[in-house]
C-alpha cells in the first residue's frame, strides 16, 4: 500500500515551522522566476519554459490543452484505473462528470465499452473456451499464474 504523505501529524509548532520554510522557499523561488522572466534593468529576460526551472513542485501552473475526444478517453480510462494514484482519480472522475454533460451517449459508451469492460489474455481466453466446451479447468494445470488465474476468476464469478 502506498503511504505517501500518510504519516504522524505533526505537532502544531512543527507544523507552523514546516509551513513557514515552504513558504519561504516558494515565495522567495517565484521572486527569482519574476527576475528571470522580467526584461527590466534587473531582470534576464528567459523564456518561460527556462525560467520555471527552480520553481517548486506546489506552485500551480496554467495550461490550455488541447485533445481529441478518443485521446480524452484513452487518458481517462488509465487515470480512472484503481490502479492510479488517489489524486489523479478524483481529478478524472471531475473529468469525466464534464464528459457525461457534453456528450452524454459517448461518455455512456466510454462507460459502458471501455470502463466496464474487462480484457483477457491469449491464455486467459484460451481456459474460458476449454471452460465453456465443459471442461474442468484448475489454475495448476491451466498455464497460467496464480495471479492470472485469480484475476480471471475474480471477472467470471463477478
Amino acid at each position: 500500500m502506498n503511504r505517501q504523505g500518510r504519516g504522524d501529524v505533526l505537532a502544531p509548532d512543527d507544523a507552523a515551522a514546516v509551513m513557514d520554510i515552504l513558504r519561504d522557499d516558494a515565495i522567495r523561488t517565484y521572486r527569482n522566476y519574476e527576475t528571470m522572466l522580467s526584461t527590466e534593468e534587473d531582470g534576464y529576460g528567459l523564456a518561460r519554459e527556462l525560467a520555471r526551472i527552480n520553481l517548486t513542485v506546489n506552485t500551480y501552473t496554467q495550461w490550455y490543452w488541447k485533445i481529441d475526444l478518443h485521446n480524452l478517453m484513452h487518458f481517462l480510462a488509465l487515470r480512472l484505473d484503481p490502479h492510479a494514484q488517489y489524486e489523479i482519480r478524483v481529478y478524472a472522475e471531475a473529468m469525466l462528470k464534464i464528459l457525461h454533460a457534453w456528450v452524454p451517449q459517448t461518455a455512456a459508451a466510454f462507460e459502458d465499452y471501455r470502463r466496464g469492460a474487462v480484457t483477457f489474455s491469449a491464455g486467459m481466453l484460451k481456459i474460458v473456451r476449454r471452460m465453456l466446451a465443459g471442461e474442468q479447468v484448475e489454475q495448476a494445470g491451466s498455464g497460467l499464474s496464480k495471479r492470472e488465474w485469480d484475476e480471471m476468476m475474480a471477472v467470471l464469478k463477478g
